[in-house]
C-alpha cells in the first residue's frame, strides 16, 4: 500500500467503523445527546442554519467526519482549520466563546461515544479493546477542532467518568426540546418525514438511560430498539457499497483509489 493514509489509515478502527451504515443512526443519537448541554445547544441554535437547513447541518457534520477519516492528512488539517476559524468568530449569548474547550470537549465526547456505542449495538464486531482503540484514535479528531488530545477521554472507562462528572451540568431546556422536536418531526415534506420518524425515535431510544430520563420522554424498550437497529443495519448492508459510499465522488472510493484495494473498509480487517 502506498500513498497518504491520512490521520488514521486502513489499519485503524476508525477507518472500518466510520464506513458502517449504522453511523447515520449514531450521528442522530449524538445530536440528541449533545443537546442536553445547555450552553452547547444554545451555541448550535444561535450560530447555525439548523432551523432553515436541517439536512445541510447534518451533512456538514458527516462530511467533516468523512474527510477527516478518509482524506489525506492535508485535507483533514484543512477541514480542521476551517472549523477552528469558524468557531473562533462565534459566541453564545454574545459573550461565551464557541471554541471554549469545555464546550468542544462535550461535543466531541458525545459524538464519538455515540458512534462507537450505537454502531457496536447494531452488530459491528467491536470488542471492548477495539472500542478503547477507537476512542484513543479519535483524540486526533479532537485535535483538529482545537482540543488538547491529552485532555480528551481516550477509553470507555475515561468516557464514563467524563459523563458522570458532566451530568450535573446537563438538563432538559427549551433549546433541547427544540432539537428533540426537530429530530423527531423534521420540517421536510410528509413522505420524507414519515420515513425519517422511525429513525429519529430509534436514535433517541439508543441514548444512555440517564439521558432519556433527562429528556423525560419514553424511549423504545432497549431490546426492541436494538433489534430494530440490527435489522436496519442488515438491510442497509444489502445496498451495494458503491451506492452507500456515493460512487467515485465519495471519500471512501477516493481513498481506495489513492491507496489500493486493501484500503477497502471491512470489519474483517480488524
Amino acid at each position: 500500500m502506498s500513498g497518504d493514509e491520512g490521520l488514521f489509515g486502513p489499519r485503524s478502527v476508525t477507518w472500518q467503523l466510520h464506513a458502517d451504515p449504522a453511523m447515520w443512526v449514531a450521528g442522530v443519537s449524538a445530536l440528541f445527546l449533545q443537546a442536553l448541554h445547555p450552553l452547547a445547544v444554545r451555541g448550535v441554535l444561535q450560530n447555525s442554519d439548523f432551523r432553515t437547513d436541517p439536512l445541510g447541518r447534518l451533512m456538514k457534520t458527516a462530511l467533516f467526519v468523512s474527510v477527516s477519516t478518509y482524506g489525506t492528512a492535508e485535507a483533514a488539517e484543512q477541514a480542521g482549520a476551517r472549523v477552528r476559524r469558524i468557531h473562533a468568530a462565534l459566541r453564545v449569548d454574545g459573550t461565551h466563546r464557541v471554541d471554549d474547550p469545555e464546550l468542544l470537549r462535550w461535543v466531541h465526547c458525545a459524538e464519538v461515544w455515540s458512534y462507537q456505542d450505537v454502531v457496536r449495538r447494531a452488530g459491528f464486531p467491536l470488542t471492548d479493546a477495539l472500542a478503547d482503540r477507537y476512542l484513543t484514535e479519535q483524540r486526533a479528531s479532537a485535535a483538529l477542532v482545537g482540543l488538547d488530545p491529552a485532555a480528551v477521554p481516550g477509553t470507555r472507562e475515561e468516557m464514563s467518568l467524563f459523563f458522570e462528572r458532566s451530568r450535573p451540568q446537563l438538563r432538559r431546556t427549551a433549546e433541547s426540546d427544540e432539537i428533540y422536536a426537530f429530530l423527531m418531526y423534521p420540517p421536510v415534506n410528509p413522505p420524507m418525514r414519515a420515513g425519517w420518524q422511525p429513525i429519529g425515535r430509534l436514535a433517541y431510544s439508543l441514548l444512555p438511560s440517564w439521558a432519556t430520563e433527562l429528556y423525560g420522554r419514553r424511549p423504545i424498550p432497549v431490546r426492541a430498539a436494538e433489534r430494530r437497529l440490527r435489522l436496519l443495519r442488515k438491510a442497509a448492508l444489502l445496498v451495494p457499497s458503491h451506492l452507500r459510499w456515493r460512487g467515485r465522488k465519495g471519500n471512501i472510493p477516493r481513498a481506495m483509489a489513492r491507496l489500493g484495494p486493501a484500503a477497502r473498509p471491512s470489519p474483517g480487517n480488524l
